[in-house]
């Protein structure tokens, strides 16, 4: 089967092409850095160089939401990274041909926050820069239904893996014996382990019946301090403290607001449905894996 990645070398793209390559299929990467092809991968730098079909299209791309502070012209960035490019994915894929599957990425942040209330794949859309984002982006990918693609929408929590993404960054004080938090540490963490990430897409990728919104989230969602006082256990940590709202406020502006200091309670009902196992379901699990 031919793939076709886009973000492939991203914390979830290079782990999803290692297990497609490992599985026998052929994947094609877009990438904006200049690799050299591999067996059985093949890397370009523009949506053009795609000449024949793909099978299956995994859409993964995007500018990193928390890496920089959000001022109007970052938050064109992130839009234009995201929304811009699947536009301009559709419209190449309607040319040489649409693909028997699309997996598209979005988020949870499609939500909003709530301290009370959980969500399905159901869920209506919450307010915000992060909801508008995710409503707009799986819209650009809800053009190929028309062609009679399978489009499945990846709504993704909090993404977890020893080495890169969120997870290392999260930590970084505990390695001083530091657990801290993030405000009062009472909102909602919805997260995945990155082996249950990869494995969750492939299995919507197989499953013929699965189309439309699948949230990426292990089928327990946390609090904020309750992750702190897991991997603290772990670390051995002897002090702990909350990182003050307001000082975050002043140093990332909108941001801190939207994904830092809230969250949302979200349930992976599609996964749960079609018979998906998570190797990691718990929070005491994934750590650890982690910290292993």
């Amino acid at each position: 089967m031919h793939v076709f990645v886009t973000g492939g070398t991203g914390l979830i793209g290079r782990s999803l092409v290692k297990r497609l390559v490992m599985r026998g299929d052929d994947v094609t990467v877009l990438t904006r850095q200049s690799l050299s092809n591999e067996h059985s991968v093949t890397y370009i730098t523009d949506i053009g160089q795609l000449e024949t079909v793909a099978d299956v299209v995994v859409n993964l791309a995007g500018e990193g939401l928390a890496e920089k502070r959000w001022t109007e012209r970052y938050k064109q960035k992130i839009r234009a990274s995201r929304i811009g490019l699947t536009d301009t994915l559709v419209s190449h894929l309607t040319k040489v041909g649409a693909p028997k599957v699309i997996l598209s990425g979005s988020a949870i942040g499609y939500y909003g926050a709530s301290e009370t209330q959980r969500f399905s794949e159901q869920a209506s859309p919450g307010l915000g820069f992060g909801a508008n984002l995710c409503v707009d982006w799986e819209q650009s990918a809800r053009v190929l239904d028309q062609q009679g693609t399978r489009c499945v929408l990846l709504r993704t929590g909090v993404v977890l893996d020893k080495h890169s993404g969120a997870y290392p960054q999260m930590t970084q004080s505990f390695k001083f014996g530091v657990a801290s938090w993030m405000g009062r540490g009472n909102h909602w963490l919805s997260w995945i382990h990155l082996e249950d990430m990869v494995n969750g897409i492939l299995h919507c990728m197989d499953t013929d019946n699965i189309s439309g919104p699948v949230n990426m989230t292990s089928p327990q969602a946390i609090s904020h301090k309750s992750l702190s006082q897991a991997v603290s256990i772990k670390k051995r940590c002897v002090v702990h403290i909350g990182l003050p709202a307001r000082l975050m406020r002043l140093l990332l502006g909108e941001m801190a607001d939207e994904l830092l200091l809230t969250g949302q309670n979200v349930v992976p009902n599609v996964l749960n449905d079609t018979g998906f196992t998570f190797t990691y379901p718990t929070i005491e699990a994934a750590i650890n894996a982690l910290e292993t």
